[in-house]
């Protein structure tokens, strides 16, 4: 039993060790030079431990964000809800901002577009065990608001997450321009209003 758990223990170390050294291999050399090789070789395994787990490097570089994305429950964290929903939303959408332009993560995240683009069955995993919880979180904040009447009742909300976060994650992805928090600010003001005047009745 301890030889067991001993093994197990080792299989986790080997594993979180895989995932680390892509993550840090993609940030130097960027995915179209990411090999099962170099991986391999960063970690300190055999290439046939890495084949064991996962069949290609996308799929090494999609498990290393869920890695990266594990909460203590293993859930993502709620948005917050303070009651003020463009204040909260701008929140967010800044620290998104953030994010994509932290030099940490920039490279491996435009590598795992890369992947997503060129395996369905990847993108059909990353749907269901990152994006897809992800949305979710996302609709229960706007739900939340439109429970407290400060959104249409019937408000599509794929469409609502879609109109705060799609814009930022475009401009990254196409670098059309520069990220700031100022154009997330500015995205949640005109996702919230709408893009007609104020007075228009039609």
């Amino acid at each position: 039993m301890v030889t067991h758990h001993n093994a197990s223990r080792r299989s986790e170390s080997s594993r979180r060790a895989i995932l680390t050294a892509a993550l840090e291999l993609v940030n130097e050399v960027g995915y179209a030079k990411l090999s099962i090789e170099g991986i391999a070789a960063r970690a300190g395994v055999g290439k046939q431990t890495i084949y064991r787990w996962w069949p290609s490097k996308g799929t090494v570089l999609f498990e290393a964000f869920l890695m990266l994305n594990e909460g203590e429950d293993g859930e993502p964290a709620a948005l917050p809800d303070t009651g003020d929903l463009e204040a909260d939303l701008k929140t967010v959408l800044r620290a998104t901002v953030e994010e994509l332009n932290d030099p940490r993560y920039d490279e491996p995240m435009r590598a795992l577009n890369t992947a997503i683009a060129q395996d369905s069955v990847l993108a059909a995993a990353y749907a269901e065990r990152l994006d897809g919880p992800m949305k979710e979180v996302k609709k229960q904040r706007l739900r939340s608001a439109q429970q407290a009447g400060q959104l249409a009742g019937d408000l599509d909300l794929d469409v609502a997450v879609d109109m705060v976060w799609g814009p930022v994650l475009n401009r990254w992805l196409q670098r059309s321009a520069p990220l700031t928090t100022d154009y997330a600010d500015s995205v949640v003001t005109t996702a919230l209003s709408g893009l007609r005047p104020r007075d228009s009745a039609s």
